[in-house]
């Protein structure tokens, strides 16, 4: 397995440097002048001599390759570059903000599972009857409501209407009840149907008819036996819906006004703070390249017949 990993770590190298050079490469071939958007982002007019003189100190007249390299070698540094929007640098600003997208991410991850799974389990248990019928009913609708909808009928009913909870900002659980409880809603209805349905093709199988037959507890079976094999199906999907939280649900933050990093993010594009927006990226890749990595190895937890080998897990 320590060898899987470290192949796995050596592959993500190549990954990113593909990742950031087109990312790079984008900004390059953007229409924006990064030296007018730095006496833009500060508001102040400058002559044209100031601006020729801004890009020379900025490095923006040498060739793409020599730039994009400069800007690696400072990334391998630490150092993502100075926000124009901010006028910090991008490392720090991200680093104020990445605790907030965390905490958020954790309690929509812990809510989902506590809610999904076992809800996912009473519809697959209960199939076609009115329990059955009730989830589905509510998950498809879940599914179907957009977050920003979801978000605003909870600020309108917990914080205009009750003035239970703060509808606006970030720092504290109160604040934190709201932005979670609208990916809650989304995500628990996506996966009590996947769930379900994973749950409901192992059942099908030969195996659970052999245990019952056994003498095995049918309950029993389906926690043992049917619910692990279930779940292999699921963490795939569920690990790229962390990597999602992770890299900021940037519309639920932005209508909540959470200061994450998803929020940064598209301010950062409405501002063409192009730093940002490079540093945005590296952590989206990283994000996603550690949760693919996590989830092969919980395949060998869940199922012991899966073995890691050189060239990754097989059966």
């Amino acid at each position: 397995m320590k060898k899987y990993v470290v192949k796995r770590i050596l592959f993500v190298i190549p990954i990113m440097l593909i990742l950031s050079f087109l990312t790079f490469a984008l900004t390059y071939l953007s229409p924006s002048d990064p030296a007018a958007l730095y006496f833009e982002s500060r508001n102040i007019h400058p002559e044209e001599g100031q601006i020729e003189a801004m890009r020379e100190e900025m490095g923006l007249n040498d060739p793409l390759l020599v730039r994009y390299g400069r800007w690696l070698a400072n990334v391998l540094h630490g150092d993502l570059g100075t926000s124009y929007f901010y006028s910090t640098p991008v490392m720090e600003e991200m680093l104020k903000r990445i605790p907030n997208t965390l905490m958020l991410a954790g309690a929509t991850v812990l809510m989902t599972v506590l809610l999904a799974v076992p809800l996912g389990i009473v519809t697959a248990v209960y199939q076609n009857r009115w329990i059955d019928y009730l989830l589905r009913f509510i998950s498809f609708f879940g599914v179907s409501m957009p977050s920003f909808w979801v978000g605003t009928l909870l600020m309108y009913f917990f914080g205009v209407k009750l003035h239970m909870l703060p509808i606006m900002g970030s720092g504290d659980l109160q604040h934190l009840i709201l932005p979670a409880m609208t990916l809650t809603f989304w995500m628990t209805s996506v996966y009590i149907r996947r769930v379900r349905g994973s749950m409901l093709e192992e059942m099908n199988k030969d195996y659970l008819t052999g245990a019952v037959a056994k003498g095995i507890p049918r309950s029993h079976a389906i926690l043992k036996q049917v619910l692990p094999n279930s779940l292999l199906a699921v963490v795939t999907m569920f690990g790229m819906s962390i990597g999602s939280l992770m890299g900021g649900a940037t519309i639920v933050e932005t209508i909540f006004e959470w200061k994450g990093i998803g929020m940064m993010a598209v301010k950062a594009i409405s501002v063409q703070d192009f730093p940002v927006i490079q540093g945005y990226v590296l952590w989206m890749a990283f994000i996603y390249v550690f949760i693919n990595l996590i989830v092969d190895l919980l395949y060998e937890v869940l199922d012991p017949r899966i073995r890691l080998t050189g060239k990754g897990a097989k059966r």
